[in-house]
């Protein structure tokens, strides 16, 4: 009950100061009473202290809304034909933009003329007055509606705004009597956000104000476009609410805005705000001749005042968005005949009174260009109207005549049949009609309603209509030959590049939002400021990034030098291992052949020599035959050779270890060909089913944006288990050779293999990371130099050493030399050994 009595002191304290004011007010009596709120003026009077009296500035008077008042009581004298048993009244008042005295004259509507209270309250006593008004239409400026709206609630006085579109008042927690004939900024924005698609601009600019209408839709235009991947919004400028010029601080600003709008790279600008603050702005622009492409909102869309300033044309081009509307030709009878009969309301006796005719007016009726925009000649006073104002105004007030024939269906209206103004708000917020057989309207949930947008461009002698926006379609509809054109534009004002080069791309550039061409990278292609695309995994874009080629597939050929020096060595090991073998076979029965093994011997030299033919497949160009018999054969090759040596090696621990109980338990391993037999195996049966199942290919694949051709493993976990079996065993063969080292062996053989083994361990420790890494057609040459290594090490380190004995110290090879080594190796030692 507090905040009651608070606000009620506070409106009470109002009062007095609206019984001072002087401004314009036209009544007529009637059983329901609308009252109307019109700014006919732009602003007050500031130099006139309001603690006096409340008058308007004659210098900013507005024909547009005056008409729009007029057209209110004309279309209640129209209604009041047809309503059965009930006519409308009306009280209308002059504003003059102003909040507070729009909250007095709000104030003055919802108090009944003889109670002595300020307002009524929703829930009022059944014994307090009704208010004096049952509806309010009224006020163009959202920032306006919104404090009438506050004190009209407090009655459950349905408000009807004309031109309010703010989406604050959409809120039915905040208002919940207001409704409006014109849709909410909500859908505006996304209309406009509709247009920049269509157009296909990139970039854009906002300018709004601090006030209710321009605050809300500027951030409702930012997050469309944020939401949108291919807008880029170049800059958001909010201007001070009261914008006047004569100020320091707003010159600065409005300086500062229009150096921003120079060099800006926007393709659009969006002025969102209200007409006073865009004719400041419109003016710099003429001055500075800038050239841009604007969108206005619909509070100056079709403000006759800008469009028709000095030098307007050189701005660049306007297209505008409005609200839905209708010419009226028997209003424009109307307005003629108050002109001819001098017939008239206080409204229209204070025009001929402030207004005469303009010195300057053509006598020609059908010829009003040459007037000026706040010429009010009488003989050209209808090309002053703003039919979208009228036409609202207009449907506003068949709303209410249709909430009106609602409840008298029910009730039998009689001329002194009395609704309640809560009554009347229940039935209007639930209209569902056709006026005219032309307009369909009804409000939603939010008391919007259900009309849309024209969409319009300024041309020199007018505006023209090019399209229209339906919030319920959520679809903007404009002739196909002006997107057309307007999308196809490669070159805006601004040197923003629209399209580019065959082989570039369309970027943009962080620091604005104006793209630049970038050409593509090697591997993709552009047709033109379209994004680069990547070629397909076997092609190649073009030196000029224009289109895709087949590309050349990269492999080793015979004359690279790498494959050169390859099969050199190769050759040469080939041979070497030959010559060995013709040594082996001519010394076959000698003490140094069975101390490598015997037998062992020839099974080791075949399979290096396998593995070193096996190494001109990796040469070669890959083919699915060298591919299968790389790797897999030289593993299994390889294999033999060290299981061989193996074995060789376990036969010299065996006979020169004396300890009983060590030769006992390695003695039961020293079966040579069980060893082989085995360790051989187990590599053949891994190596077979990698070929069986998972058998190496030929395949391409990329780096650096090349193809290169190599075999592919098939199955990189028995590849590489292949490896690291025969890793494995060089570690195994290492550590007995490690061990035999320090047994009297006159020929070495283990020293040497301890050599090979390491050297292998270390070339292929070096390999598998590269060939992981498979960098480019190299790789096959770190797999050849790889096995043609490891075949050289056991060579050189376990059979050639021999070959030496065998040609040039033949005194070596005889049983007699290797027991004489032997027993001096045990005396030195202190071990008797017995002949």
């Amino acid at each position: 009950m507090w905040h009651f009595l608070l606000c009620f002191r506070f409106l009470c304290l109002l009062c007095p100061l609206s019984a001072t004011h002087q401004a314009l007010h036209a009544y007529a009596p009637g059983n329901i009473i609308i009252g109307g709120l019109f700014a006919v003026h732009r602003e007050r009077d500031r130099t006139v202290p309001s603690s006096q009296h409340v008058s308007c500035n004659n210098k900013m008077y507005n024909p547009g809304m005056f008409l729009a008042s007029q057209m209110m009581i004309f279309a209640i004298n129209e209604v009041n034909k047809h309503l059965p048993g009930v006519t409308l009244g009306y009280d209308i008042y002059e504003t003059c933009g102003d909040v507070s005295l729009a909250m007095r004259r709000a104030l003055e509507m919802s108090t009944d003329k003889s109670g002595p209270g300020c307002f009524v309250p929703q829930r009022k006593p059944p014994s307090a007055p009704d208010p004096r008004v049952q509806v309010v239409i009224g006020e163009a400026a959202s920032e306006l509606s919104i404090a009438v709206a506050r004190i009209l609630t407090l009655s459950s006085i349905a408000q009807i705004s004309y031109a309010s579109s703010s989406e604050v008042l959409s809120s039915k927690t905040k208002f919940p009597t207001f409704l409006r004939t014109v849709p909410s900024d909500v859908y505006q924005t996304k209309a406009i956000a509709e247009l920049v698609k269509q157009f296909k601009w990139e970039s854009v600019a906002i300018v709004g104000s601090d006030d209710e209408y321009g605050k809300y839709g500027s951030e409702r235009l930012g997050d469309h476009f944020s939401a949108m991947s291919n807008v880029c919004l170049d800059f958001k400028c909010i201007l001070p609410d009261n914008f006047d010029y004569n100020d320091n601080n707003t010159r600065t600003k409005l300086n500062k805005l229009m150096d921003t709008i120079q060099k800006s790279t926007a393709e659009a600008i969006i002025l969102f705000t209200k007409t006073s603050n865009v004719m400041l702005v419109v003016k710099e622009a003429i001055r500075m001749k800038l050239n841009r492409t604007w969108i206005a909102s619909d509070s100056w869309s079709t403000a006759s005042s800008i469009q028709e300033l000095p030098g307007i044309e050189v701005i660049g081009q306007v297209f505008g968005f409005t609200f839905k509307s209708q010419k009226n030709e028997g209003f424009k009878k109307y307005v003629n005949s108050m002109v001819n009969n001098m017939s008239s309301n206080p409204f229209w006796e204070y025009h001929l009174l402030r207004h005469p005719p303009c010195s300057n007016a053509t006598q020609n009726a059908t010829d009003c260009s040459r007037t000026g925009p706040n010429c009010t000649e009488m003989r050209c006073l209808e090309h002053g109207i703003s039919w979208e104002k009228t036409f609202s105004v207009h449907m506003a007030v068949e709303v209410v005549a249709q909430a009106l024939k609602i409840l008298c269906d029910g009730k039998h209206c009689q001329q002194n049949t009395k609704f309640t103004a809560e009554e009347l708000f229940n039935e209007i917020k639930i209209v569902n009609f056709t006026v005219d057989n032309k307009t369909y309207i009804t409000f939603d949930e939010h008391g919007d309603s259900n009309l849309g947008y024209d969409i319009i461009k300024w041309q020199s002698n007018g505006f023209q209509h090019i399209g229209e926006y339906w919030p319920k379609e959520k679809k903007i509809h404009l002739p196909e030959p002006l997107v057309s054109k307007m999308s196809n534009i490669t070159v805006t004002a601004f040197s923003c590049y629209r399209t580019c080069p065959p082989g570039h791309e369309l970027k943009l550039n962080r620091s604005y939002c104006c793209k630049r061409c970038d050409r593509c990278v090697e591997g993709h292609i552009s047709t033109g400021g379209e994004p680069c695309k990547k070629c397909e995994n076997d092609k190649n874009s073009s030196p000029e990034n224009d289109r895709c080629l087949n590309k050349t597939i990269n492999y080793l050929r015979w004359k690279d030098p790498f494959i050169i020096g390859l099969c050199f060595f190769n050759i040469l090991g080939i041979v070497i291992t030959i010559f060995v073998v013709v040594i082996f076979v001519l010394n076959r029965g000698t003490p140094i052949v069975k101390a490598v093994g015997g037998y062992l011997a020839f099974l080791e030299l075949f399979s290096l020599l396998v593995c070193f033919c096996l190494s001109f497949t990796f040469m070669l160009k890959p083919t699915k035959a060298s591919c299968m018999s790389g790797m897999p054969l030289f593993g299994i090759a390889i294999t033999l050779c060290v299981s061989c040596i193996m074995a060789n090696l376990l036969q010299i621990l065996v006979g020169f270890n004396f300890s009983q109980h060590i030769q006992g338990r390695i003695k039961r391993f020293n079966h040579p060909t069980a060893v082989v037999a085995i360790v051989f195996g187990v590599q053949l049966v891994l190596c077979s089913v990698w070929l069986a199942f998972y058998p190496p290919y030929p395949n391409t694949f990329l780096r650096n944006n090349k193809m290169f051709l190599t075999c592919d493993p098939g199955s990189t976990n028995l590849y590489l288990g292949m490896l690291g079996y025969l890793t494995l065993l060089a570690i195994v063969c290492f550590l007995f050779a490690f061990k035999g080292k320090r047994l009297p062996d006159l020929y070495k053989n283990a020293s040497f293999v301890a050599i090979g083994m390491l050297l292998s361990l270390v070339v292929w420790i070096v390999f598998i990371p590269v060939y992981l890494q498979r960098s480019g057609r190299y790789t096959q040459v770190t797999e050849a130099a790889a096995v043609i290594i490891t075949s050289y090490s056991m060579l050189c380190c376990h059979l050639v050493p021999k070959c030496g004995i065998m040609v040039w110290r033949k005194e070596l090879n005889h049983e007699k030399a290797i027991l004489d080594y032997i027993k001096d190796h045990y005396e030195q030692k202190g071990i008797n050994v017995l002949q």
